[in-house]
């Protein structure tokens, strides 16, 4: 397992990891998500001491890799596997060389590097391709060689780095099941590192987001998506496009609280409550842990007591909440003002905007007491033509 603890990196006054913690254990997924200029690759490479922290502590299996000195440091390295953002293959050397790399310079013989290169080939489906060069592989293939690289010097805890950036779906899924299968087989602790919500969904056990540095939010990926409607919640399962949401009292927000809802949950409900419920937009989707997760925007067709509906939805372990009601049931206010107070609002501000731009003449011309009766085009025409006549 590794844990993580009060992790600070700085670069001279400019904080990119601050107090950063999270633990993954053996035989787990844990995903580290965020935004571009997070703290998601310096994570990576503090981790597994790329970078030295600037404070705080990094276990594995016990043995805290900051407080080791270089020596030691190379030797604990061994229990981190390594899979970048590309697979970082040296193309001079095949796939079975690759995979070899890492256990040259250790003392292994040979023949045991040969029979551990087959082993993990075999195991991520590449041995057909041990004798081809990088440039002969796909993306994909190239891909899970470096998890086989990754692998080779028996890791308790594989570091992944971006794994399936750039890759095609289908191969991206691929992918993802195959650290699956590592994470169950050989019992590896894993740390995602990733943007792709898409990628949590399919493979992570849990998740953490950073932000700025620091971890804002963390659980497991079923509670995450189950229990709340966070930033996080909302990213790992996000709505799809749907009809402009109208504030209107009949329409409610559903999530899903419970992994076993039943499918059927839509006709029930309606039956129930004697009404048509129209679906405006949802997503359903089967997580990790084998249940279902879900969030939908629907409308009520009949007029109902808040109540009842809440009740019928709760019933079958949705968590509903109606539009354009807050949670403690006072009706939101689209606007903040009444009509009058709008339009007065804005001769207000339309007045100080020409008290600020306009010549005092014209605001002067503007006032209803100074103010003259605006020509008609043909009456200005007439009125120039006679100041001709009278210049003449």
């Amino acid at each position: 397992m590794i844990e993580v603890t009060a992790l600070t990196k700085r670069y001279g006054s400019l904080t990119v990891l601050d107090g950063v913690d999270f633990a993954v254990q053996a035989g787990e997924i844990a995903a580290v998500v965020g935004p571009s200029g997070a703290g998601k690759s310096t994570l990576a490479r503090c981790i597994n001491l790329l970078e030295k922290p600037t404070s705080g502590s990094i276990l594995v299996d016990g043995r805290d890799l900051t407080r080791l000195s270089r020596r030691e440091l190379r030797s604990a390295r061994r229990a981190i596997g390594t899979v970048f953002q590309s697979a970082s293959l040296l193309q001079r050397l095949t796939a079975a060389e690759n995979v070899e790399l890492p256990m040259r310079y250790l003392d292994i013989s040979h023949s045991e590097r040969v029979a551990r290169v087959r082993e993990l080939l075999e195991r991520v489906g590449m041995l057909h391709r041990a004798n081809h060069y990088p440039s002969q592989l796909s993306g994909g293939q190239q891909q899970r060689i470096g998890l086989a690289r990754g692998l080779a010097l028996k890791p308790s805890v594989l570091l992944a780095d971006e794994p399936t950036s750039g890759l095609d779906p289908h191969t991206t899924s691929s992918i993802l099941k195959l650290l699956a299968q590592l994470r169950d087989e050989l019992r590896v602790a894993v740390v995602l590192i990733t943007h792709e919500m898409d990628v949590v969904r399919s493979v992570a056990d849990s998740v953490a987001r950073l932000h700025e540095g620091r971890i804002v939010e963390r659980g497991s990926v079923a509670e995450v998506v189950r229990s709340s409607d966070s930033e996080l919640a909302r990213a790992l399962l996000p709505l799809p496009p749907g009809p402009a949401p109208r504030r209107e009292r009949a329409v409610w927000r559903l999530r899903y609280e419970r992994p076993d809802v039943d499918p059927a949950w839509l006709t029930s409900v309606g039956r129930e409550l004697d009404t048509d419920i129209s679906v405006l937009a949802g997503l359903i989707e089967t997580i990790d842990d084998g249940g279902a997760a879900g969030r939908m925007t629907v409308r009520i067709e009949r007029p109902l007591a808040a109540a009842d509906v809440r009740a019928a939805f709760a019933a079958r372990g949705i968590h509903a909440v109606q539009e354009g009601v807050t949670p403690s049931g006072e009706v939101e206010r689209a606007e903040p003002v009444e009509r009058g107070e709008r339009e007065r609002a804005g001769r207000e501000r339309e007045a100080v905007e020409r008290a600020e731009y306009e010549p005092a003449e014209l605001a002067a011309e503007r006032e209803p007491e100074a103010a003259e009766r605006e020509p008609a085009p043909a009456e200005r025409a007439e009125r120039r033509a006679a100041r001709v006549r009278s210049a003449a």
